[in-house]
């Protein structure tokens, strides 16, 4: 007998999604529990009722409205600027075809691989010096040039095998480096820049510790200082937890689900068609 081969199959995680959203529905059941319901019947049961005493207490021990405001403002900001400045520094790089292009690449590379930790006191003494220590725009302008460091070599990059054709076609308009750029460069890399749009702000939500360093007032914490800050507290409150976990990981959620087409057809189209 011929043994017919057993085909093997291995789910991909968008055809595994309970296995994928298990640990978000576990947060969200105990989220919504009251302590003694938690205590009487584990944490994987189903809420005998919902309460919203949790999420309360949360957001009025570390003023969520403020810190999560603080996290929008940084995070938005940080994204729109080191968009703008990788596309600039992008397009004199790639396109411009600047003297020591090389040279600026490797510098950029080496700002990506440097850890914060050997970053915080150059950052923390010149913040002092400025007069910009405990204020977000000393986070804002950190972060914008760390994300545009990656945001130049990768555009860079791509702009390097940008069509000549269009440009030299620009170019016999009487279309000046600015016209180039805004008319012919950005439209067709729109993709690629709501990629990075998309990636800086996920990435300056998610950073803890130079928020933690540079930001010492309560008022202008962000959201993941905020929320290692309560569970040092709090360390056996585990609805607190589970409270402050879905507040902390849900406007994240929403963003990434608001600018998941652009970010699809960013990875699938590509910045030049």
């Amino acid at each position: 007998h011929h043994r017919r081969p057993q085909a093997i199959s291995i789910l991909r995680p968008h055809e595994r999604p309970g296995l994928v959203l298990a640990p978000f529905l576990v947060i969200v059941l105990n989220a919504f529990k009251a302590p003694a319901d938690l205590a009487a019947h584990g944490p994987l049961a189903l809420p005998h009722g919902w309460h919203l005493s949790a999420i309360t207490r949360f957001w009025s021990q570390v003023h969520f409205g403020g810190v999560l405001l603080n996290s929008l403002e940084i995070s938005g900001a940080v994204a729109v600027l080191g968009v703008g400045l990788s596309l600039l520094n992008a397009y004199a790089l790639g396109i411009g075809q600047l003297r020591g292009r090389v040279v600026f690449l490797v510098f950029f590379l080496m700002a990506n691989v440097l850890p914060q930790e050997g970053l915080v006191y150059p950052l923390y003494y010149l913040a002092k010096q400025v007069h910009l220590y405990d204020s977000k725009y000393a986070i804002v302008i950190i972060f914008t040039v760390i994300q545009s460091a990656f945001g130049t070599y990768l555009l860079s990059s791509v702009y390097a095998a940008f069509p000549r054709e269009l440009l030299e076609a620009a170019a016999i308009d009487g279309a000046n480096k600015w016209r180039v750029l805004w008319n012919v460069v950005v439209p067709i890399s729109r993709p690629t820049l709501g990629v990075l749009f998309t990636f800086f702000f996920i990435w300056t939500w998610n950073e803890f510790f130079l928020p933690l360093v540079f930001l010492i007032d309560n008022s202008k914490q962000t959201v993941p200082v905020a929320l290692a800050v309560l569970q040092g507290q709090h360390t056996t409150n585990v609805t607190g937890t589970a409270a402050s976990t879905l507040l902390g990981v849900l406007p994240a959620i929403v963003f990434f689900l608001i600018f998941q087409r652009t970010l699809t057809r960013g990875v699938a189209v590509g910045a030049v068609k």
